[in-house]
């Protein structure tokens, strides 16, 4: 049980400095358009990163969830609501798994 709080402390201490090294250490603004451009697009990727891989495995067959992706990403695309995205690639995974798979 030891070694469980000892990997919490560490975890928190990790976590405590990723997230306070940047406000001590960068005091000034960032004027290169290339690291702001950067900083602006990280948080996208990093969702996506996390994302991409659950879309594909968390259907019976990942034919369906290519499936539900695409849909998903062409609703988005043209500017439908968050809402209307989920519900549409659900709709097209419930239909590839149950009536063509």
């Amino acid at each position: 049980m030891n070694r469980v709080y000892f990997y919490l402390l560490v975890m928190a201490v990790v976590t405590y400095l990723v997230r306070v090294l940047p406000l001590t250490l960068i005091r000034k603004e960032i004027k290169n358009t290339y690291i702001q451009s950067f900083l602006y697009y990280v948080p996208y990727i990093t969702l996506s990163v996390m994302i991409f891989p659950a879309i594909l495995s968390a259907t019976a067959s990942p034919i369906s969830a290519l499936i539900g992706l695409v849909v998903a990403v062409i609703l988005a695309y043209n500017g439908a609501s968050l809402f209307r995205v989920s519900l549409f690639a659900c709709v097209a995974v419930f239909l590839v798994e149950g009536y063509i798979l």
